[in-house]
């Protein structure tokens, strides 16, 4: 089955909802599957042909950006699916840096010269096809690197299908150095094309519409309200919820439940670990829907944690993130210190209280994009903090296994 009747199958079933903007990707993704059918890649063996691609021209990728929940993941599982021959690879983008890396690390020690191009020959000889899913460039390292990676996997006949938060000519936008990126954007744009995904609705947002999203005070009936919502968010996810990592300049920050855009924390991961603003807004990045279990009251005892959860609550605010929390009382009630401390936390409870509302969600989904933006910097670390500096490069899924 090809992807377009695998799509037509599940809205038969009730498993997808007819969208537009998805049907016309569907459509693109079943163009490039025929071709890669009958696509073979040249070979040395074949020295003309090598160089001159007689054997038939090496087939577009895809590049797929679009907003959180817009259905990207979802479109490059089912093309993956549909594909039936055995080399081809699907993996998270930083996931596959991670790999490139440590290959790179490796070829130092046995190869002359430039490693680069070895690595990308290598990678294109395993697999033609390669399904880069939540293509976003952050590090300089990565960015650095990926002309010469992708001109070596281009040219030796792979062919990329991407999914990203951001079009092509907006990767790596304030990045330091970016004028020696910008080969790669044009390398991306001849070899790939670009499909805007502008999905009717962001179908995550839409299940969360007119639920609780603020269950207080911390009992059973707000451990199955989370846990019924949870359910009800991934049950239709490609891939079952499972631990990743995001890796922090050496660093690991656990994520306990993640899948696609989803993310569930609770709140000793995220305010009682030395973490900061700059991880927030990563966080943020990553995932369009955050669950946070488990807010206590908190006081002065609790300075650090009250303070830095002021931080998760800006950020999350501010990159507009879809939280589901369970709490020791309203968030009028969270502070219990001194009242001369609690004004400082007002905002942070009208915040709560305003991401709690079904306006809040509405206004998230109506936005250009429908979802969590692509932080574009840092923020200042939490005072007392040791991690206000640190930076994300890349987000390593623990339990999800790699598909060859």
């Amino acid at each position: 089955m090809g992807p377009l009747e695998i799509y037509r199958a599940r809205l038969a079933k009730g498993v997808l909802k007819a969208d537009p903007a998805q049907a016309l990707g569907v459509e693109k993704l079943e163009l490039l599957a025929n071709r890669l059918v009958r696509y073979a890649p040249p070979v040395k063996t074949d020295w003309l042909a090598y160089f001159t691609r007689k054997r038939g021209a090496v087939p577009r990728g895809l590049y797929i950006f679009g907003g959180v929940g817009s259905g990207k993941t979802m479109l490059m599982d089912l093309f993956f699916e549909s594909i039936p021959f055995a080399a081809k690879r699907r993996l998270h983008f930083h996931q596959f840096m991670a790999e490139v890396h440590n290959r790179i690390a490796a070829a130092r020690k046995e190869v002359p010269g430039d490693p680069i191009p070895h690595v990308a020959r290598e990678i294109a000889n395993e697999a033609k096809l390669l399904c880069l899913d939540e293509f976003e460039v952050t590090d300089i390292a990565d960015a650095m690197i990926l002309g010469r990676l992708f001109e070596g996997l281009f040219g030796h006949g792979a062919v990329i299908v991407a999914t990203s938060n951001t079009p092509p000519a907006e990767l790596y936008r304030e990045g330091l150095n970016r004028e020696l990126f910008l080969p790669f954007i044009a390398l991306i744009e001849e070899h790939m094309e670009l499909f805007a995904l502008e999905a009717a609705k962001d179908y995550r947002r839409d299940m969360l519409a007119g639920a609780e999203l603020y269950f207080a005070p911390l009992d059973r009936q707000a451990e199955a309200g989370i846990a019924e919502l949870w359910q009800r968010l991934t049950r239709d996810a490609p891939h079952p919820p499972a631990p990743c990592e995001l890796e922090i300049m050496g660093r690991r920050l656990r994520v306990p439940l993640a899948t696609g855009h989803a993310a569930r924390f609770s709140f000793a991961d995220l305010c009682e670990a030395p973490l900061a603003s700059r991880d927030y807004l990563r966080i943020a990045q990553e995932f369009g829907t955050v669950f946070v279990e488990a807010i206590p009251l908190l006081d002065r005892k609790r300075r650090d944690p009250a303070r830095r959860f002021v931080h998760l609550i800006d950020a999350f605010y501010d990159k507009r993130i879809c939280l589901v929390a369970s709490a020791a009382a309203d968030p009028d009630k969270l502070w219990c210190g001194p009242p001369d401390d609690a004004l400082a936390f007002a905002r942070t409870a009208s915040r709560l209280n305003e991401m709690r509302s079904a306006d809040y969600v509405a206004r998230i989904a109506a936005r250009p994009g429908g979802g969590a933006m692509v932080s574009r910097g840092g923020g200042e670390g939490v005072p007392g903090d040791r991690g206000g500096d640190r930076q994300i490069s890349t987000r390593k899924q623990r339990a999800r296994p790699e598909q060859t």
